[in-house]
């Protein structure tokens, strides 16, 4: 498949302009958007319900001020998106599954005092107690109140807007921050991303010219937008090359989504590999086989989920690579160029270097550059209250190898290398380890501090059976390091993850203190 050519000129436009393009491109009738209440939006009802919405949070919400969006996947955060868009405010998508302490933190760095939400979602997600807490400290606003109060007369005016939408959206520069994200906290405290216009729309151009999607094509996300995967590529990615994508609230409803796949007939589907396994269990045969294109990202793509896939629905699983900071997508494989094991190549505009780690032998850290990678973190100390990444290299924190094709393979980051023995192993290869002798289970190692080797491996698995010893034969007999081999195997009901479907790190090396604490006392 030979890649069409990038066109930096094409992201040098704010994410509004980019939504009026596309609808210049396939026409105001076009229907582009469909959730799961069935509520289908053309372009047309998208820029006038965005011009409508935006009226009246206009004089709810400073200019000064960045805006909290709480809401499910759906046309309605995508609405409220382009509404603060419309009126020259910016939008800070907010994590509601990372807690309370996570959220107040997020919003006193993205100076957050007003939330868009909704009563309806507050009460199916059971986010009472969140809702009180968040309250103490932030202004919420219900989008059901604000609907009540558009009348006939916002109506017309935003049908006049909808007509002329460049003379009436709020003007912007591409390089202005577009969107405040929260980096996934895997493995610490979630940090806020200021992405700009231009690096989302760069990224969406990026991917379009290295993944060849058919113009009838379809897309289907289950993702949050709070993540930027769900924001990229699950809703901004269709919108703005014009293929109808179905959004879905919540990943987890594993029965429902491989049915409304096969009714949608969806073509392009992104999850994580944990998801995508019991999508593919819950699955009826044939439900998946419409799909032409499935990005896996966020965590590595096991083989017995390719292999599931191929035999089952022969979907060819592509394995692809980001941070929230690239806006997200660095590399991906493709059709016809896809090295298993591997995440695939640079996306086109991505300049990369890699910087040796003390300690670490066979991989370097990834540093990339380009117009999708963010202006830098929120920092109230900082001017403009951003620091700015050094010459606009982003420290990805990722050990990689990059084979003379140019195809990436992760070995791990730095901060999952454990120092056992005075030698440095990789917590990623242990769950690997993990995986080949109990491939039908998730696992998840952590590393505690030991007073005698440094450091010491705890190995969290869904499997109730699993011993050291069964671990420890298996990699004898493959050659891995006995240092490799965690000594402590911990059985729990099932791996937490994140919102975006990560394993949540921070969680489990909580539990594994607590119990080595109590463990080193008795």
């Amino acid at each position: 498949m030979a890649q069409s050519p990038f066109d930096i000129t094409r992201s040098r436009v704010t994410l509004f302009e980019a939504l009026l393009r596309a609808r210049d491109a396939k026409g105001g009738k076009f229907k582009i958007l469909e959730d799961h209440e069935r509520r289908v939006l053309s372009y047309d009802d998208v820029v006038r319900a965005a011009f409508a919405l935006g009226g009246k949070l206009d004089t709810k919400i400073r200019k000064s001020e960045t805006a909290g969006i709480m809401l499910p996947t759906g046309v309605g955060c995508t609405v409220t998106f382009f509404a603060l868009h419309a009126i020259g405010r910016t939008p800070a998508l907010l994590n509601f599954t990372a807690g309370v302490m996570n959220l107040k933190a997020a919003c006193e760095a993205a100076n957050v005092r007003k939330i868009l939400t909704s009563r309806t979602f507050i009460r199916l997600a059971k986010l009472e107690a969140l809702e009180a807490e968040l309250g103490k400290f932030a202004q919420l606003i219900y989008l059901e109140d604000i609907k009540k109060s558009i009348d006939f007369g916002d109506k017309i005016i935003a049908l006049v807007k909808g007509f002329f939408p460049r003379v009436f959206a709020a003007k912007a520069n591409p390089d202005d921050t577009g969107v405040i994200l929260f980096t996934s906290g895997s493995y610490g405290t979630p940090k806020g991303a200021a992405l700009s216009h231009a690096n989302i729309v760069a990224n969406v151009e990026q991917a379009h010219a290295h993944m060849p999607f058919d113009p009838n094509w379809s897309f289907f996300s289950p993702l949050p937008m709070f993540h930027c995967f769900g924001l990229t590529g699950g809703a901004m990615l269709p919108i703005f090359t014009g293929h109808k994508c179905f959004l879905f609230p919540s990943p987890l409803q594993v029965k429902e989504i491989p049915k409304l796949i096969k009714e949608t007939g969806a073509n392009v589907f992104f999850a994580t590999d944990t998801f995508a396994q019991q999508y593919a269990r819950n699955a009826q045969d044939g439900d998946l086989s419409c799909i032409e294109i499935m990005v896996c990202g966020a965590e590595r793509v096991k083989e017995e989920t390719r292999e599931l896939y191929k035999r089952r629905f022969n979907v060819e699983l592509l394995e692809g690579y980001g941070a929230t900071e690239a806006s997200p997508v660095i590399a991906v494989n493709a059709p016809g160029h896809n090295k298993h094991g591997t995440v695939g190549k640079f996306l086109q505009g991505i300049e990369w270097r890699l910087e040796s780690v003390p300690g670490i032998e066979g991989g370097k850290k990834l540093f990339v550059r380009g117009p999708n990678v963010m202006r830098g973190y929120l920092d109230p100390t900082k001017p403009f209250g951003i620091d700015l990444l050094p010459q606009g290299w982003h420290d990805t924190g990722d050990v990689v190898d990059v084979d003379d094709e140019g195809y990436i393979t992760i070995l791990g980051r730095v901060k999952r290398f454990a120092k056992v023995g005075g030698e440095m192993v990789s917590l990623n290869a242990v769950e690997g380890y993990a995986a080949h002798v109990w491939p039908d289970h998730l696992h998840a190692a952590v590393a505690l501090p030991d007073s005698r080797k440094g450091e010491r491996i705890i190995l969290f698995t869904d499997h109730a059976e699993a011993t050291a010893e069964q671990l420890q034969a298996w990699c004898k007999q493959h050659g891995a390091s006995e240092l490799a081999v965690p000594k402590r195997i911990v059985p729990i009901d099932e791996i937490p993850v994140l919102g975006s479907g990560k394993t949540d790190y921070v969680a489990l090396q909580r539990v594994a203190a607590e119990r080595f604490a109590e463990a080193k006392a008795a």
